[in-house]
C-alpha cells in the first residue's frame, strides 16, 4: 500500500534545498511526485501536459530522421521521455545543473528514471545549460555542436526566473537579445527553439524571437485542474532558425 506522504529526498544545492516527495492525491487517488526548492513548488507529476507539447510541438517542426536533441532541465522527465518517444530521435543530451535531479533519475527515485538512464540514445550532463549556451554548447565531447532542437524548461518564465539575476544559476541574460542570438548559433539550419513558461504569451519575448528567429508563435496549452476545478494554462514557444 502506497503511503499518503513520503519525502524521498532532500538535498541542498546553489540555489536552495531541493527535496522530492511522493504522496497520494486525495482528489484524483493517484501517486503524485513533487520536487520542491526551499517551500516553493517547482514542478509536479499531476501537470505534464505542456512538458510534454514542448517536445511534441517542437519536433513536429522538425523534417527528416537522425535528429540530434538538447533539452535544458530534466525535471521529472516528461519532456526528455517524449523526445525518446520520437524514433527520428538518435541523439539527446539533457543538461541539468542539479545534482539531486540526475540522481533521482539514475536510483529509479522517479517513475521515468530507469526508461530515461537506461536508453542508449540519452545522456544526462550535468552542468549550467546557461553558461553552456554562453560557452562551448550542450556536447561535452563536441564543443560547437549545433542540434536540431533545443528544447528548455528550467525557469517559471522569461520574467519569472528561478534564480534571481546575478545568481549563480541564474538564466537572466539568457532570455536577452544577445543571449538569444547565441542560443541559436547551437542550432543547425532550420533547427527549432522551444521553451515552456507558466506565465500567459509575453509579446516583449516573442519581439526579441523574432529579432533573431523565423516563424515564431506562443502556442497556448491548456489542461484541467482537478485541484482547482478549472482549466490552467501554460506557453510554449516556438521559433525556427533559418534555413541558410
Amino acid at each position: 500500500m502506497t503511503q499518503r506522504f513520503a519525502e524521498l529526498d532532500w538535498t541542498p544545492t546553489p540555489i536552495g534545498d531541493v527535496s522530492l516527495r511522493r504522496r497520494l492525491d486525495p482528489v484524483t487517488g493517484l501517486e503524485v511526485y513533487e520536487v520542491l526548492l526551499g517551500d516553493e513548488y517547482l514542478m509536479s507529476s499531476a501537470f505534464t501536459h505542456a512538458e510534454v507539447e514542448l517536445a511534441r510541438l517542437g519536433l513536429g517542426r522538425l523534417d527528416g530522421a537522425d535528429l540530434a536533441v538538447a533539452v535544458g532541465g530534466l525535471g521529472l522527465g516528461h519532456t526528455a521521455a517524449t523526445v525518446l518517444a520520437e524514433d527520428r530521435v538518435t541523439e539527446l543530451f539533457v543538461v541539468e545543473a542539479l545534482e539531486p535531479v540526475a540522481r533521482w533519475h539514475a536510483e529509479g527515485l522517479v517513475p521515468l528514471g530507469a526508461g530515461l538512464t537506461a536508453d542508449p540514445r540519452c545522456r544526462v550532463v550535468l552542468g549550467d545549460f546557461f553558461a553552456l549556451s554562453h560557452g562551448p554548447g550542450f556536447d561535452p565531447d563536441r564543443p560547437g555542436r549545433r542540434f536540431d532542437a533545443v528544447l528548455v524548461d528550467i525557469d517559471h518564465a522569461p520574467r519569472h526566473l528561478l534564480a534571481p539575476d546575478g545568481a549563480e544559476l541564474s538564466g537572466a541574460d539568457f532570455y536577452s537579445l544577445a543571449g538569444t542570438r547565441t542560443l541559436a548559433a547551437h542550432l543547425r539550419p532550420g533547427g527549432v527553439y522551444g521553451l515552456w513558461s507558466n506565465d500567459p504569451p509575453d509579446e516583449a519575448y516573442l519581439e526579441v524571437l523574432r529579432d533573431v528567429f523565423a516563424d515564431v508563435a506562443a502556442e497556448v496549452v491548456g489542461f484541467p485542474n482537478p485541484l482547482q476545478g478549472r482549466e490552467a494554462t501554460n506557453t510554449v514557444y516556438l521559433a525556427t532558425e533559418p534555413a541558410h
